[in-house]
């Protein structure tokens, strides 16, 4: 037997950082957020050899250990070991389980698309299709946040689990307690077409990694840093006018949001922006894109631009001038979110 599992990426429209604590759970936080046709997979397989073997195929990268209850981690693939642990401490009464999980995904690691969070709840999936466990969307999300938040102590929000676990264009909503609202939004399909054809994604050749950016960012909250809260502030604002936009339709208020939006992201932290990206933004602009912004924490991975869907051609080789190492990608949006299957 077999079980794969894919979950879809998805992309920060608006509101982003306003999920990461402490400013979520103190003044309340607003993110939208669409998924798309880019997927995290895995694939587990029970074994009886009293093994565990992972596999990060994307990543080059597999280990093998002695079936046990709890896995240690050494730098190698921790993030599954974390996952397998939690599993097996709440679900399999701490007995080790025997088996083989491979993963890959779509786009690079650290490219701004929720790629981490992706593959937790995609692995989490796996399981909970292998142990049959009655566990549903929200409760899916919070244990992949538990997981890697607490847990695996990686620095991050909380968006990204849940568009994972529900899919399409939701509104979600984060407050005290770890309270987590999420709001699926029905968009005209004439709109979601728009948006399709508008869209091009451009992933900048540089894999960062978010931490410090979210670190300086809960210490700009924790310090009552006035400039970067009041940033906040007007982003979360901006997910809240994002939705109207989207809902009715109206593209020229939506393209003002988002030039609005990362004017305003970029006083949440001093690295969310640097020369190469500013470079990238102009250069598109100039080549006839109506905006852009920085699709996850900043510093790098992928920039979203919407365009002249006839210009688009025009804007990609605009950037790919100014940064030859840089890749243009095309994507839907996906209704769905993640999905296990046996194959017999």
């Amino acid at each position: 037997m077999l079980i794969r599992s894919r979950a879809p990426l998805r992309l920060g429209l608006a509101g982003g950082g306003t999920d990461v604590s402490p400013y979520c759970d103190e003044f309340g936080g607003a993110i939208l957020n669409a998924t798309i046709d880019y997927y995290a997979y895995a694939a587990l397989e029970p074994l009886e050899t009293n093994t565990i073997e992972f596999v990060s195929a994307d990543q080059n990268e597999s280990v093998s250990y002695p079936a046990q209850a709890v896995l240690q981690n050494d730098g190698h693939l921790d993030l599954f070991k974390a996952v397998y642990n939690h599993v097996v401490r709440n679900f399999n009464g701490g007995k080790p389980l025997s088996l083989r999980m491979s993963t890959r995904v779509d786009v690079p690691a650290g490219s701004g698309l929720g790629s981490s969070s992706t593959l937790v709840v995609a692995m989490l999936a796996a399981y909970v299709e292998w142990l049959n466990l009655p566990l549903g969307d929200y409760e899916l999300a919070h244990m992949a946040f538990v997981i890697e938040r607490v847990e695996a102590g990686l620095q991050g929000g909380k968006q990204d689990q849940y568009a994972a676990a529900f899919g399409g264009f939701n509104f979600m909503e984060f407050g005290q307690n770890g309270r987590v609202l999420v709001n699926p939004l029905r968009v005209k399909d004439w709109v979601v077409s728009e948006l399709e054809a508008s869209l091009l994604l451009y992933y900048t050749g540089n894999s960062r990694t978010s931490a410090d950016i979210i670190e300086e960012q809960s210490r700009n909250v924790r310090d009552r840093n006035s400039l970067a809260l009041e940033a906040m502030h007007s982003v979360k604002g901006e997910a809240f006018r994002m939705k109207e936009c989207l809902l009715r339709g109206d593209f020229h208020r939506l393209h003002e949001v988002m030039r609005s939006s990362w004017e305003s992201k970029k006083r949440m932290a001093s690295q969310i922006t640097n020369e190469h990206i500013e470079r990238l933004y102009a250069s598109a602009l100039s080549a006839g894109a109506h905006c852009a912004r920085i699709s996850g924490a900043g510093g790098g991975g992928f920039m979203i631009f919407l365009t002249d869907p006839i210009h688009k051609d025009k804007v990609a080789d605009a950037l790919r001038a100014n940064h030859d190492g840089g890749m243009a990608y095309g994507c839907h949006f996906t209704v769905g979110g993640v999905q296990a299957w046996r194959v017999p």
